[in-house]
């Protein structure tokens, strides 16, 4: 059952913590199902989750599962204004992933908030998570980006060694390729993990049920969808099979609500994708970045 494109996978855990993404329907994912999705995750051969301490009660909820065979990765959130030792809360939030989770380390450290490195605290906090790691409390440390100018500058600014960067890349949005960024994190040697693949689920809905907000774009997903069935592809296939494709990005971080989402992943990632056409692509953060959304 296991396959090496599962393997590039990543579960990500948000839905066991909090109702997550603009196409679910089912809310928070029951503790029960969270137990059926591990072990067949655990199956199909994908060996990382990832979570963080701002996913509601995401760590609670592994930490009540059977993680041996699992890599976790956790994020920091942002660092409180009136933080007085940047040192010492950083570990008190490790400490208190790691005792959620019932582990004794974590796969991954990263943050939630990479801009603060740019801050006056930032090497501070730096060092903190490079002490982390030469204890073992945590084996590699990263950034988790959702803003494309905010990784730029800290790449090109900050010096410092990372070993993971999360950054959004799908269909909609190619700015980590079109941008230079990968290659750039590629020639550093820092694994590349692509998020919001479905574009929190919108790529994956069907045309009619799109939310109003997203009319202004309505020619796009005309093109999307007409690009589809030309291909004869679904979307989850053509969202899975061109990352998979895409040699420079090393894992897929995927959110699933149930166990026919989860299989049905594992074997699309294997789909061969034609590459999309430029017209599919855009920079219009009204439409790239969920965080703008008005729905």
């Amino acid at each position: 059952m296991k396959n090496y494109s599962s393997q590039k996978l990543i579960l990500g855990t948000v839905q066991f913590g909090q109702p997550y993404g603009v196409a679910n329907e089912q809310g928070q994912v029951p503790k029960d199902s969270v137990k059926q999705l591990l072990q067949q995750a655990s199956k199909l051969g994908i060996t990382t989750l990832d979570t963080a301490i701002a996913y509601g009660e995401s760590e609670a909820v592994l930490g009540e599962q059977d993680l041996q065979d699992f890599k976790v990765i956790s994020k920091l959130f942002e660092i409180p204004d009136n933080c007085s030792n940047i040192t010492d809360w950083v570990q008190q939030q490790v400490q208190g992933s790691l005792a959620r989770l019932q582990l004794e380390s974590l796969e991954a450290l990263l943050l939630h908030r990479p801009a603060q490195l740019l801050s006056n605290s930032g090497q501070e906090l730096y060092q903190a998570m490079l002490e982390l790691r030469a204890r073992g409390v945590v084996k590699r440390i990263g950034l988790s980006m959702y803003s494309y100018r905010e990784l730029h500058d800290v790449i090109d600014t900050v010096d410092a060694d990372f070993d993971i960067i999360q950054a959004p890349m799908n269909i909609f949005d190619r700015r980590l390729d079109s941008s230079g960024l990968l290659a750039k994190l590629k020639n550093k040697g820092i694994e590349v993990h692509a998020r919001s693949v479905f574009l929190q689920g919108l790529l994956l809905i069907p045309k009619s049920d799109i939310p109003s907000y997203f009319a202004p774009w309505q020619a796009m997903f005309d093109n999307y969808h007409q690009w589809l069935n030309a291909n004869n592809m679904s979307a989850l296939e053509a969202c899975l099979g061109y990352l998979n494709q895409h040699l420079d990005i090393d894992k897929i971080v995927v959110g699933v609500d149930n166990l026919a989402q989860l299989n049905e992943i594992a074997t699309a990632i294997d789909t061969t994708v034609e590459a999309p056409s430029l017209e599919l692509q855009s920079i219009d953060e009204g439409l790239i970045n969920p965080s703008r959304w008005q729905l």
